[in-house]
């Protein structure tokens, strides 16, 4: 009797055991977290993201981070929740996409500037004045071609998915300067891209790849004797005070592009890609809009800090447009497609 009642309670205790166990397992499914490596089964499974940038916290591109971090939240009905590490918190644009190919990082908006040394088709957005307004390149951006050259990254285990627009290039200088001739031997600050370069080169310029905490110093001490910049950092970074000139050529675009490791892009559901996709839009035209109406606002600015603002007629660039468009159009047939398309 004593030998039935021990083993009753052995086997009462394996019957709970087993209860328990099947209980616990049943609902990990739905609270699975992912860092980039979901599978995406059914469309719904939670997302935990990290997007990486450079521009500072105040900087329209930090804003775009923030909108395609709202809008993937709603869009989701909370299973996407994204974290952002502007200013370069997470190292440089190479040091991004490196993180974006290995998956330790799974999303990141990179400067079109940097990703032209990872594929020659990006540099078809630096053509000089093909755009003439915000509204032109954004409408530029949805096209086809605009696309194919997004997809010329999807062999380096990255999905690139999308663009937005911050401030167009301007000239700023020490000295005024009226017409391209007088740019013949000038030393300017210019972000490190072969294609603004070779524009700059055709000028007769020097292109001198400083860093941008350096740039106030190297043009107040005469280093450089002015910049390509945008009218926003000129502003942040109080550049006005070192060159009282500046020529709102708005000559070239300036494109960031927005990114998304390729293995967690296509691991999604395409319910979930759909959601990504249409967030990304969401916040492109967001930030290129709101870009685009501080325009006067930004010019106010700088005129109010005693800079000069004034206008280069854009025919007298008209040569050094048609020797760039000849030598890139050469070097890739995207970047052929795109000029032909867009050049009027």
């Amino acid at each position: 009797m004593k030998y039935f009642n021990i083993r009753m309670m052995i086997m009462a205790i394996i019957a709970v055991l087993v209860l328990s166990a099947c209980g616990s397992g049943g609902g990990s499914g739905d609270s699975e977290k992912a860092s980039g490596d979901g599978d995406g089964e059914g469309g719904g499974q939670t997302y935990e993201f990290k997007l990486g940038h450079i521009a500072p916290p105040d900087h329209i591109w930090n804003e775009a981070a923030q909108k395609l971090a709202d809008e993937l939240e709603e869009r989701s009905d909370g299973r996407m929740k994204m974290e952002l590490y502007p200013g370069g918190q997470l190292g440089s644009d190479s040091d991004m996409v490196q993180q974006l190919e290995t998956g330790s990082l799974q999303f990141a908006f990179i400067t079109n500037a940097f990703l032209t040394s990872k594929s020659d088709a990006f540099s078809a957005w630096f053509a000089p004045y093909l755009f003439e307004s915000y509204e032109e390149t954004l409408e530029a951006s949805k096209s086809d071609v605009a696309k194919k050259i997004l997809a010329t990254l999807d062999d380096q285990g990255l999905k690139a998915l999308d663009y937005f627009f911050s401030g167009n290039r301007t000239m700023m200088f020490r000295e005024k300067v009226e017409k391209p001739e007088d740019m013949d031997g000038l030393a300017l600050r210019v972000t490190p891209s072969p294609a603004l370069e070779d524009f700059y080169r055709s000028l007769g310029v020097s292109p001198e790849s400083i860093s941008l905490p350096d740039v106030y110093q190297s043009a107040q001490t005469g280093v450089i004797d002015g910049m390509d910049m945008d009218l926003d950092a000129a502003i942040t970074s109080n550049y006005n005070e070192v060159t009282g000139y500046g020529a709102v050529t708005n000559h070239m675009v300036w494109p960031s592009v927005m990114i998304i490791n390729k293995e967690l892009y296509e691991g999604m559901s395409e319910e979930d890609q759909k959601i990504v996709e249409d967030s990304m839009s969401a916040a492109s035209e967001f930030a290129t809009m709101k870009r685009a109406s501080q325009e006067e606002e930004f010019k106010k600015t700088l005129e109010e800090r005693g800079m000069e603002l004034y206008e280069i007629d854009p025919a007298l660039f008209e040569k050094y447009t048609k020797e760039f468009d000849e030598k890139y159009k050469a070097m890739d047939p995207l970047i052929a497609e795109f000029i032909d398309t867009f050049r009027k």
